[in-house]
C-alpha cells in the first residue's frame, strides 16, 4: 500500500502541506509499493515506543493515519507497538527511539491539534508477543544472573517491570483506536527486531519518534528497509 495517501489525508486533517517531506525518513521499496498496490490484504502500522513524549507522539499520530485508513479503504488496520530490550546497544545509542526517562507519573497527554476521539466499531485487541527462543534464552539468563550477580537480578528484574509498564501504558494510549492492536516485547538488536517484526507482520510503514533521517537508528535500519520508516513532523506541541 502507497502511504503517500495516508500523508496526503493527514495533511488535510493537520491542515498542513509539508508533511511529506518532513516526516518521511526512509522511503517505501518500490518493490514493496507494487506488492501492496492491489493488495486486499490488512493493513499493519507498526510503532517503535519506549514512552517517551515522542514516541507517544508517533503513537498518537499512527492512531490517527489508521482510523483515517480504514475510513478510506474499509481494510483492517492494525496498530502495532514495538518495545525492545537492548542492554548494550542503549549504552551506545540512549535515545534510540528518544528516550527520556520513564516514571510511574501519569500518561502524557496527547499532541495538541489531536481528535478528541476516533469512533469505531471494533472492540480493541492487545496481545504482548514474545518468541520462545526469546523467552527461553532470557529465562536462563535470568537464572544465571541470579546465581552469579544478586544485584544484577535486581537491575534485570527493574528492566522487566519498566518493560511491562511501558507496554501497559501503550495500551491505555491506544484505547481511543477501537481496532486491532499488538503490543510486541523483543530482546536483543533494536534495529533487527524492528526489521523482524516489520517483516513477520507485513508491515505497511514503521514509525519512530525521531525527526531526521541522521538520526542513529535511521543509520543502523538501512536503505533497504522492507517499509517506509516515518517520523514525527516538526511544530507539534507536546
Amino acid at each position: 500500500m502507497n502511504i503517500k495517501p495516508m500523508l496526503v489525508r493527514l495533511e488535510g486533517a493537520m491542515n498542513r502541506n509539508d508533511l511529506m517531506e518532513q516526516m518521511v525518513l526512509l522511503p517505501e521499496p518500490a518493490s514493496t509499493a507494487s506488492k501492496w498496490a492491489n493488495s486486499t490484504k490488512s493493513v499493519n502500522l507498526v510503532v517503535g515506543y519506549n514512552a517517551s513524549p515522542s514516541s507517544q507522539t508517533a503513537l498518537d499520530l499512527t492512531m490517527w493515519i489508521a482510523h483515517q485508513t480504514r475510513l478510506a479503504t474499509q481494510k483492517l488496520v492494525t496498530v502495532q507497538v514495538v518495545y525492545v530490550i537492548d542492554e548494550v546497544q542503549n549504552s551506545k545509542f540512549p535515545d534510540v527511539f528518544n528516550f527520556a526517562d520513564v516514571s510511574r507519573s501519569s500518561i502524557h497527554s496527547r499532541p495538541s491539534g489531536f481528535p478528541e476521539a476516533l469512533a469505531s466499531t471494533k472492540s480493541a485487541t492487545s496481545v504482548l508477543t514474545k518468541p520462545k527462543q526469546q523467552a527461553l534464552a532470557v529465562a536462563q539468563e535470568r537464572k544465571s544472573v541470579k546465581r552469579c550477580n544478586p544485584k544484577a537480578t535486581g537491575n534485570r528484574s527493574d528492566r522487566f517491570e519498566q518493560a511491562d509498564y511501558i507496554l501497559w501504558q501503550a495500551r491505555c494510549l491506544a484505547e481511543e483506536w477501537r481496532g486491532s492492536f499488538k503490543a510486541h516485547l523483543r530482546f536483543g538488536d533494536v534495529a533487527a527486531e524492528l526489521r523482524n517484526v516489520v517483516e513477520s507482520e507485513a508491515a505497511t510503514l514503521l514509525f519512530l519518534g525521531c525527526n531526521s533521517v541522521n538520526h542513529p537508528i535511521v543509520h543502523k535500519l538501512g536503505s533497504n528497509f522492507p517499509c517506509s520508516v516515518l517520523g514525527v513532523p516538526t511544530g507539534l506541541s507536546l
